[in-house]
């Protein structure tokens, strides 16, 4: 495989996968809407292009990194979209998390134009992102997926196949709604916490080295002590998200109930002004429930900046 890759959003994702790509000496070519995002390609050495169409000339693989399955679709299948600069056996990884259905039928439509897809779910924050310590979870052809082992380890630390397209995106909800319940776990125990009279920041330590203990609080609970939402994800995705998880389990007849709570609170959290902000900006909304006054958040900050 050429290590040349073509790439369509630059969002926070797209960033810290433009970042480690270049460390794996991947030559980047990608476009955003934003031109500031296209400004930052540049200046690590990456090659803005004009349009999705653009970004597939000339590759085998191309990551799309969109916030909805929708904005996807039109990336790829739309005026100026992928599939119109595609050559035959192109195959794109989306990693945007989609209603699954969504990308069984976006494979379909690529198929009959001769494009491969893989819906390359990732697991993790921007901010892990960055650091490469992602893991991809995808759903599709599985000689396709092992097509693209050297492009996910360019930005990755692990790939895992799926099985048939769809269950990438399946997979990403089910990671993301026990990730929500330990985040919302978290903070409940937190404001008990501070209701109580308890240090706060004691009371973390003391979470993180207790039978308790998970990924969650190492990085979101100093997240939600500080008032820091500088964004590593977004209340409105996450709102999104929760969307998603409910509508599944309501297909397939399985039990929704912490992500229909958690769900209501993105919500109060979106209402309030928070939708651009960190996901645990939630945070505010389970304090002001408990009669606790909302804070400052600290405003969004570069990479390596804070």
């Amino acid at each position: 495989m050429e290590k040349r890759i073509g790439i369509v959003g630059m969002g926070l994702m797209g960033q810290a996968f433009i970042h480690n790509l270049r460390k794996s000496q991947f030559i980047v070519q990608g476009f955003d809407v934003d031109p500031k995002r296209m400004d930052d390609l540049k200046q690590k050495g990456g090659h803005p292009v004009d349009s999705p169409a653009a970004a597939a000339k000339g590759v085998d693989r191309v990551i799309v990194s969109l916030p909805t399955s929708d904005i996807g679709r039109q990336a790829m299948l739309g005026p100026g979209g992928i599939a119109e600069g595609a050559k035959q056996g192109l195959i794109i990884c989306d990693t945007t998390t989609a209603r699954p259905e969504d990308s069984e039928k976006l494979s379909a439509e690529l198929a009959a134009k001769g494009i491969k897809f893989l819906d390359s779910a990732v697991s993790g924050t921007s901010t892990m992102a960055h650091a490469g310590d992602l893991i991809v979870m995808a759903g599709g052809d599985k000689a396709d997926f092992e097509a693209c082992r050297p492009l996910f380890s360019g930005f990755s630390r692990e790939a895992y196949y799926m099985g048939p397209v769809g269950s990438g995106a399946r997979t990403k909800l089910i990671v993301n709604l026990i990730l929500a319940g330990n985040r919302l776990a978290l903070a409940e125990g937190l404001v008990l916490g501070e209701k109580a009279g308890l240090e706060s920041t004691n009371l973390l330590e003391v979470l993180k080295d207790g039978a308790c203990s998970s990924k969650t609080m190492v990085d979101k609970g100093p997240k939600m002590l500080d008032a820091d939402y500088s964004k590593q994800g977004q209340v409105r995705t996450s709102l999104k998200d929760s969307r998603l998880m409910i509508e599944m389990g309501q297909k397939l007849g399985a039990p929704t109930m912490m992500i229909q709570v958690y769900s209501q609170i993105m919500q109060a959290a979106y209402e309030k002004g928070y939708a651009e902000k960190d996901t645990v900006a939630f945070y505010e909304i389970m304090r002001g429930m408990a009669g606790l006054g909302e804070r400052q958040g600290i405003d969004d900050v570069p990479f390596g900046k804070k």
